[in-house]
């Protein structure tokens, strides 16, 4: 009778952990400078497993990419970018402006917004060789790739975009982020004032039964990006202008390092995208609206 309990005990344990609610957290825009990635070092320390979106079109991939190295805890995605959205802080394509002409401005930056970009002619060969470009950078940065995703959406914004992105994918042999079933949420809109209440309603919400993806976006609010200025979007500044995008993101740092060291953090079974995909696999991939 003992060893029969003892087995009982060994089969629902893990049906126990089953039954918890799976959270996804992916922190994007890693590697956007130096702010963010002192951010990344502080939920890395946590040990937390996490998924870290890079945008490897930045000058500052190659110090995230360090702290990625040192933490295996953390899924690492390509951030494929076609814009650059900040007042002042602009990047361009990994090839450079000759190379792929149809997707930047008169000085070789990206176009800030996805609107802009749609309505500049860009040629569909031009975006697959970048988004290629940016792929093969992040795989000479030496880190183990397991995932794409979209900065600011606008790499999916079409059907024929969207089909790039799925080539790319297929090609490096990689899983897209939303694609598995994720139920996604964002704290992006939320107030600074309520992003911890607002974390801790959507935790106590989750329900068993499917992957909830967490969108996160994360920094240390330093000078060097309090200065920048969202041209996207106005919840992101004061009514007058004035940038408010660094205290937004320390808020979600903040956020997330009371999470991961309070009781909320037992209630949910953290994964990341490695996880996902050693489950699933590529084959278990679908198109989000086809889910």
């Amino acid at each position: 009778m003992r060893l029969l309990a003892l087995a009982t005990i060994a089969v629902a344990m893990p049906l126990a952990a089953q039954a918890r609610p799976e959270l996804l957290i992916r922190i994007d825009d890693i590697g956007m400078n130096h702010s963010v990635n002192m951010a990344l070092q502080q939920l890395a320390d946590t040990k937390m497993p996490l998924s870290a979106s890079v945008l490897f079109v930045c000058p500052w991939y190659q110090e995230a990419a360090d702290i990625l190295r040192k933490n295996p805890q953390i899924t690492v995605g390509v951030h494929l970018a076609l814009n650059s959205e900040w007042k002042w802080y602009r990047w361009g394509p990994v090839l450079g402006k000759e190379a792929v002409p149809t997707l930047v401005d008169s000085v070789g930056y990206f176009l800030p917004s996805t609107d802009e970009f749609l309505a500049h002619a860009y040629d569909l060969r031009e975006v697959e060789r970048e988004l290629t470009a940016q792929m093969d950078r992040a795989l000479r940065s030496g880190l183990k790739i397991s995932y794409v995703d979209y900065h600011m959406d606008t790499a999916v914004s079409t059907p024929e975009l969207r089909a790039v992105v799925e080539r790319i994918a297929a090609k490096y042999t990689v899983g897209i982020s939303n694609y598995f079933g994720e139920v996604e949420h964002s704290m992006f809109d939320t107030p600074i004032a309520q992003k911890q209440s607002g974390f801790r309603a959507l935790v106590d919400s989750l329900k068993p039964g499917a992957v909830h993806l967490a969108v996160i976006h994360v920094a240390q609010a330093t000078p060097e990006i309090r200065v920048l200025v969202d041209m996207n979007n106005a919840s992101q500044n004061t009514a007058t202008g004035e940038p408010q995008m660094a205290l937004h993101r320390q808020a979600e740092l903040d956020m997330l390092l009371q999470f991961a060291r309070g009781p909320q953090a037992k209630r949910v079974t953290l994964v990341n995208y490695d996880a996902i995909i050693a489950r699933l696999g590529r084959a278990g991939m679908k198109r989000p609206e086809a889910q």
